[in-house]
């Protein structure tokens, strides 16, 4: 048999504090599609790094094609025929998608430059993805789809044979997620391997050919996806059994908390109405683009509503700043938790208490000391994996800084929480463990408003569910036995 086009093996990585990968293998052949999954903080995105040679592996070799090569940086990596396009893309929006491209491979001819070779080189490649893309426009002018489109010809360009793929469907819709997997299945077609990292089962059992589990920076197995079902891989990534992805609700919702009537900001939020009582999970479905974020942040007042009313309780509230929404126990998780959620160069703890100064502080001064104390008390009872709380926010897996936006907002007391999209990016298991945290929040009497891309998520959570197209309601389903995708997806093409 021929060699693997990539073979890792005993790959070891610590850093201060962690051993974040354990003598790991993997192989990945030609013309495969290979899931690499696991929960937050299982070391994927180690494993990933030191591939692309982002990381310097402690111990443990790399060999391509059979041979074994030292990549001790990117561009080793890259000459290595390795390319890894990451859940944040690295493109520059100012630059047009040929020069994005070619960003730091220009080749010039006798010491002139050519646009139209480039021009016509990617043209060449977005024929050989079969995604037809406009070289000339600027990045920050395409769809989340087609960026990814140039970060795949980008990878192609330089003569890529392995292609990571780090959550690339986090963002697209699911006509854009059915056409990134015939864009992997054309790669698949011209011996290009793939290695997929997605949380989102289904896509592994559509698109992958072959599994590998991590846990606690091991390799616990790997199967072929004909092989093994879903519930036999949750377990391997999980380490025990779930018996159902989402817990049991028991709550029955009460009296009306959050009254949201006449919401208007521009095209986005138009003439938006509804109302979250005590104890409901209220689910706000659509398409990306619909409006469900916008309206969140108005009610936030992260956003400047153009006209409408928010009451609490019975109380018109006057929000017109994040504080003031914060000062009526209103809390927002971000969809973004890296740009707007935390501040990534600060502490966890500054993290945590950045909403809760008021109680942490004395005469003007901090109390640090209560700080930890509090803090504490959540990443023992959140499960947040750090070896210290003085970790830098952007040092922790995607699972772990969710943990913590949360405890920010747990120990806010909030009565209404805002979740937009809170399981993105999240393992089977932490997003288990949030799903009691809502339901234990709704169970205290709290209003809940859920925005998910996931229909499974909604339709396994939700009490009710507004339907949002073009900044509009377009529909409400309250019998939750009975409702379906289809359902909602009527709803949100209308």
């Amino acid at each position: 048999m021929a060699a693997p086009l990539l073979s890792m093996q005993g790959i070891t990585k610590s850093f201060p504090g962690v051993k974040a990968l354990r003598s790991v293998d993997l192989a990945l052949h030609a013309g495969e599609v290979l899931a690499l999954v696991g929960e937050n903080g299982a070391g994927k995105s180690t494993l990933i790094k030191v591939l692309g040679g982002a990381h310097l592996p402690d111990q443990g070799t790399l060999a391509f094609d059979g041979e074994v090569r030292q990549i001790n940086s990117p561009v080793d990596g890259r000459n290595a025929g390795v390319g890894i396009i990451y859940q944040e893309f690295n493109l520059v929006p100012q630059l047009t998608a040929r020069e994005n491209i070619f960003l730091g491979q220009e080749k010039t001819r006798f010491g002139c430059f050519s646009r139209q070779r480039e021009h016509d080189a990617a043209l060449a490649l977005f024929k050989r993805v079969g995604v037809a893309v406009d070289p000339e426009a600027l990045c920050g002018d395409l769809s989340v789809a087609q960026q990814q489109v140039v970060e795949i010809a980008k990878a192609l360009s330089v003569e890529a044979k392995i292609i990571v793929m780090d959550e690339p469907s986090a963002t697209l819709t699911p006509q854009e997620v059915e056409r990134l997997f015939a864009v992997m299945r054309e790669l698949k077609s011209q011996g290009i391997g793939i290695i997929y990292v997605s949380h989102r089962l289904e896509e592994i059992f559509e698109i992958c050919d072959r599994v590998s589990v991590m846990r606690d920076g091991t390799g616990v197995g790997e199967a072929t996806i004909a092989d093994i079902n879903r519930e036999q891989l949750i377990e391997m990534m999980v380490g025990r059994k779930l018996d159902k992805e989402f817990p049991p609700r028991a709550t029955q919702p009460g009296k009306e908390r959050l009254v949201v009537e006449g919401l208007n900001r521009g095209t986005a939020v138009r003439d938006v109405s509804f109302s979250v009582r005590e104890g409901e999970i209220l689910a706000l479905a659509g398409l990306v683009g619909a409006g469900r974020t916008e309206t969140a942040r108005l009610i936030f007042g992260a956003d400047k509503r153009d006209s409408g009313t928010i009451a609490l309780d019975g109380r018109i509230l006057d929000i017109q700043h994040p504080r003031q929404a914060i000062a009526n126990e209103i809390g927002l998780l971000t969809e973004d938790r890296k740009a707007q959620g935390l501040i990534l160069g600060q502490s966890l703890r500054e993290n945590f208490a950045l909403p809760n100064l008021d109680a942490f502080s004395r005469f003007g001064f901090v109390a640090e000391g209560n700080e930890k104390v509090a803090f504490g008390g959540f990443v023992e009872s959140l499960r947040i994996k750090t070896p210290s709380q003085e970790q830098l926010a952007g040092n922790l897996s995607g699972g772990n800084q969710q943990k913590v936006v949360l405890a920010k907002w747990l120990q806010r007391n909030c009565d209404v929480i805002i979740f937009d999209e809170p399981t993105r990016g999240i393992d089977v298991g932490a997003k288990y463990e949030i799903y009691v945290l809502m339901n234990e929040l709704a169970a205290q009497g709290k209003a809940i408003i859920m925005i998910s891309s996931e229909l499974p998520e909604i339709l396994g959570m939700a009490d009710r569910i507004l339907v949002m197209h073009e900044g509009r309601v377009t529909g409400e389903i309250s019998d939750m036995p009975n409702a379906t995708q289809q359902m909602i997806m009527e709803l949100a093409v209308q």
